[in-house]
């Protein structure tokens, strides 16, 4: 049974990427998608109805982008040592994320993460259809999961901490024992118990008491 629980964000905090960003380059629709995601981020805009937009703009890519998309993207500095500090004291690792399954699956099983949770594009005929799949991963949905996650462990909200850099990971963050802005944007930076502005996650174990 682990003894508390770390939940993070995926784009632009576990990894140095937007994904969606890294498909609609491929699609063609990389400005209009770059700028609905940083007004999404600095919480301007609606998540869900931000996330349906820009994927709509994936209509017809093969999904082979998919992979061309995974190959770039690149794990933050410190990544491999906050797992394996964490899961050293104890502790589980997990992210849930406004990003997608496809992508997030191989990296959270190259990592060790011990939980997980994305959004699914939707696909037919080798193509995506610039649809999604099953329930949306909104704010709302990060702090259920990470508080049915710290009920599936056992481990009492006080003993959880959540990682994030955008507005849709306040409501996780409100409900955690510590709140951690990473590289954070202006709503994050008002609200978050602790911010980390070097883009080194392996920080995050200093906080945590864990090193050092």
């Amino acid at each position: 049974m682990a003894r508390f629980l770390v939940v993070l964000d995926v784009d632009s905090t576990l990894i140095e990427n937007e994904v969606i960003e890294l498909l609609a380059e491929q699609a063609g629709s990389l400005e209009s998608v770059a700028e609905i995601t940083l007004r999404a981020m600095n919480g301007e805009l609606d998540f869900e109805a931000s996330l349906r937009a820009r994927v709509a703009t994936l209509e017809g890519l093969p999904v082979s982008a998919i992979d061309t998309a995974l190959d770039r993207v690149t794990v933050t500095t410190g990544v491999p040592e906050l797992v394996a500090g964490v899961q050293a004291s104890g502790g589980a690792v997990g992210v849930v994320s406004g990003g997608f399954h496809e992508v997030i699956d191989p990296i959270a099983q190259r990592l060790g993460l011990d939980l997980w949770r994305a959004n699914r594009l939707e696909a037919a005929n080798g193509v995506l259809t610039g649809g999604l799949e099953g329930p949306i991963i909104d704010a709302q949905a990060k702090a259920s999961t990470l508080s049915e996650w710290a009920g599936q462990c056992g481990i009492p909200l006080s003993q959880t901490v959540a990682v994030g850099d955008g507005a849709n990971d306040l409501q996780m963050m409100a409900i955690t024992g510590l709140s951690i802005g990473f590289d954070a944007k202006a709503p994050v930076r008002d609200e978050a118990d602790v911010i980390l502005d070097v883009r080194d996650l392996s920080q995050v174990l200093g906080v945590l008491g864990l090193r050092g």
